[in-house]
């Protein structure tokens, strides 16, 4: 491997992979705090070009965590298809960026490749790509999932209705998801996230959001987001559950911290698929974010756009119905600003795809970090743009139980005037008949009165 350049009469020497993996990163807080991020533009100019002539099968060989030491690593390498991984793996980065993006590399063929991919070859590639390079190569990709229905169809944007409550009041909830679905939003599904993560709590919100479903015949799925073994008991104890979710990240030791391993999920994956309400294929619902693993000292010294990339790679084995970032939620330690945001989305979309997930976004924000709405909308339509599949739906942007912004209502209804976009082919046919939508997909003078689920 040749890990040095010359640049602008300067020489730039690197130790070894993660380290060029690292500085060839965008500016990210999160690696600054680590010491690891490159030290002047110079010297992140030289790591691209390193990265450049590194080859897939180098960066394979090269993982930031050995196979030796590290579940996730050894998820991904497994998971490879070798017949296509020696087809591209003496590509460089550069020749891979430059097929991705090459106008008669269509997203079929782009899926084909991920096949044969790893974290490190997908975060490499990403790492060498404008902001328009991401949009403009996530948007040729398309990956479905399907668990009551299908979502991310072509002509299709859908939305997470989130309508959490601080005490998990089951009126308020409820309130919440009628207001949501007034306006459109609910598509893709149906989540909460409950203050109090136990089996009966769980159980309560799953039966109740179930029976609301059954009642008004709306075609979606419901999911409420508790750790995964609690989902597991409420689904053994006769809760109806749609789809499991569980937060997972980049490195065995982070999962750990998370309460879960590829053992763990295993069994979750086989559960839902035994006693779940959907038909499926696609059962799970991950979420993921960059700086995860800094956050809870889990890194290994890899930089948090890698170890996101490796997330993907994770999650693949299980072919989720739904993954989506929440690289905004943590805080300026590891995304500093909306420029550092906005980037982090971006990435995550496009190594999402690249990976072969169905990605849907949360382009959020904490009230503590350097940004504000106008950031966030800019990276949401830049998101719909490179066609995610979905966003969360939040009363107001503001979620009043996790303390953080997001996607509101009306930007769902916004993004989707502005792409001409309608909702998933069941839920929309839905709408229509009971008034909030009229037939070219733009909402009635009756949307956005959640009385009516009140009849």
């Amino acid at each position: 491997m040749r890990l040095k350049t010359k640049l602008f009469g300067s020489t730039y020497a690197f130790r070894d992979v993660k380290e060029v993996l690292a500085k060839a990163n965008e500016e990210k807080s999160g690696d600054q705090l680590l010491g690891i991020a490159a030290g002047s533009v110079s010297e992140r100019i030289a790591a691209k070009v390193v990265l450049s002539g590194l080859t897939l099968e180098e960066l394979r060989k090269n993982p930031v965590i050995p196979y030796e030491e590290d579940e996730v690593t050894r998820v991904i390498d497994d998971f490879v298809n070798e017949s296509i991984y020696r087809e591209i793996k003496n590509w460089t980065v550069g020749s891979f960026r430059e097929y991705i993006l090459d106008h008669k590399t269509m997203g079929a063929d782009i899926l084909r490749i991920s096949k044969g991919l790893t974290g490190e070859m997908v975060a490499a590639v990403a790492k060498l790509m404008s902001n328009m390079d991401l949009v403009y190569g996530a948007s040729k990709i398309r990956v479905t999932g399907k668990a009551n229905y299908e979502i991310g169809k072509a002509g299709t944007l859908s939305f997470r209705l989130q309508p959490n409550h601080p005490t998990d009041s089951i009126d308020g909830i409820l309130a919440s998801m009628m207001e949501g679905l007034s306006y459109g939003c609910g598509d893709a599904i149906i989540g909460i996230n409950p203050v109090e993560d136990t089996v009966e709590n769980t159980k309560r919100i799953m039966e109740s959001i179930h029976q609301f479903m059954v009642k008004w015949k709306i075609p979606t799925q419901t999911c409420v987001l508790s750790h995964l073994s609690t989902q597991m008991q409420a689904l053994q104890g006769g809760a109806p559950v749609s789809v499991f979710f569980q937060s997972v990240a980049g490195t065995e030791d982070a999962n750990k911290a998370f309460g879960i391993d590829q053992e763990l999920i295993d069994e979750a994956f086989q559960l839902i698929q035994r006693y779940g309400t959907a038909p499926g294929p696609n059962l799970m619902y991950f979420e993921t974010g960059q700086g995860s693993e800094m956050s809870l000292n889990t890194d290994h010294g890899a930089d948090e756009m890698t170890l996101e990339a490796r997330t993907y790679g994770f999650a693949k084995r299980y072919r989720p119905f739904m993954v989506n970032n929440v690289s905004g939620f943590i805080g300026p330690e590891t995304l500093f600003d909306g420029k550092q945001i906005l980037r982090a989305n971006l990435e995550d979309h496009f190594m999402g795809k690249l990976t072969g997930l169905p990605m849907g976004m949360a382009p959020c924000y904490t009230n503590h970090v350097n940004t504000d709405q106008n950031d966030q909308e800019t990276a949401t339509m830049l998101l719909a743009m490179a066609g995610a599949n979905y966003y969360m739906g939040v009363p107001v942007g503001d979620d009043v139980m996790l303390s953080y912004q997001d996607t509101s209502y009306h930007d769902d209804a916004t993004l989707r005037e502005l792409l001409n976009l309608k909702p998933a082919e069941e839920f929309f046919q839905w709408l229509v008949t009971i008034g909030i939508m009229d037939e070219r997909g733009r909402l009635t003078e009756r949307a956005g009165d959640a009385s009516l689920f009140l009849k």
